[in-house]
Order: C-alpha cells, then structure tokens, then sequence
C-alpha cells in the first residue's frame, strides 16, 4: 500500500465543499455513534496492537486513540466559543509534540471515556443549534484561517472515520 493511501485511508476531507444542512445532521450522527465504534474496534486489541504504528514515522494505534481524545476535545470548546462569541480566536496546538507526551503511554480506556463524554455532551449541544447556528466562525491562530460550523461537524465526523482506520491499519484488520 502506498504511503498516501495509508496517511489518508478514507481520503482527503474536502475543505472546498458546501455541506447542506442534512449533511451536517448526517456529520452529527458519526460524532454521536463514533464512541461506541471505537470501544467496540480496541476493546480487544493486544498491547502489541495498540504500540504499531498505522504507517512507516506514523503514530501507533495507543497514540491514535489518546490524539482523538485531544483533538476531538479542543473541537467541542471551539464549537462552544463559536456558539458564545464572535468570532473568537483560538489556539492551536503541535499535535506531534502531544502525541509524544507521557500521557500517550497510559491504557486507552482513559481517552475512550473522554471521547466518549465529549461527543455526548458535544451531540446535546448539536442537538439544540438551529441552521443558522452553523454559519457561526472561529478563527483558528495556528492556521491564520476562520472556520464556519457547518464545516467544523462534517471536519470532525470525517477525522473520526479518519482515525478509525488508522486504528484498524495498525490491528492489521
């Protein structure tokens, strides 16, 4: 398999496209099922599993997991800010250099909870926000970019997929 296929599985996410409402609904569902798929995909998975990497310099399946629980946690607060704010501008963060913090090396259960109390309390949240909802920004410092909710949800329904397949690469599923 070549490099590209295994640092985008599932492809690209498309920056350029319009995401209808309906899409962003569909965005919002991955988000609310992608806990309970990812416990059920590591539930089983040996510690040796967990410590391979998806790809040659790429994260393992343990650095994958902890990496969701970060990302997936900054996401939730810049939809909050979008929501409470306007435009507020947030930081960004070197996500190598926290993949490679000690906390990287503890089991995976403890990311899988986080995960899975972000995306509940991230879907309540999605739950309640109306179509003009999604057309409220951030701008992102470490990009130098705005971002609209309505493409942050499909952004975030997509890494989870994303990095689903990472953890099946590194399982050899």
């Amino acid at each position: 398999m070549d490099i590209e296929k295994l640092k985008y599985p599932i492809g690209k996410f498309d920056n350029t496209k319009t995401y209808s409402y309906a899409e962003i609904l569909e965005a919002k569902k991955v988000l609310l099922e992608f806990p309970m798929r990812l416990y059920t995909l590591c539930k089983d998975l040996s510690d040796q599993a967990l410590d391979t990497p998806y790809r040659p310099e790429g994260w393992t399946a343990r650095q994958v997991v902890h990496h969701i629980a970060d990302s997936h946690m900054h996401m939730y607060t810049r939809v909050k800010f979008a929501m409470t704010e306007a435009n507020p501008t947030i930081k960004g963060y070197d996500e190598n250099v926290w993949a490679n913090l000690p906390d990287n090396s503890l089991p995976i259960s403890a990311s899988i909870g986080i995960i899975d109390g972000i995306h509940t309390r991230l879907c309540a949240l999605l739950d309640t926000m109306t179509e003009q909802d999604y057309t409220r920004t951030f701008f992102h410092g470490g990009y130098n970019r705005e971002y609209v909710l309505d493409k942050v949800i499909p952004l975030y329904a997509w890494h989870s997929n994303h990095h689903f397949e990472h953890i099946k690469l590194s399982a050899g599923l």
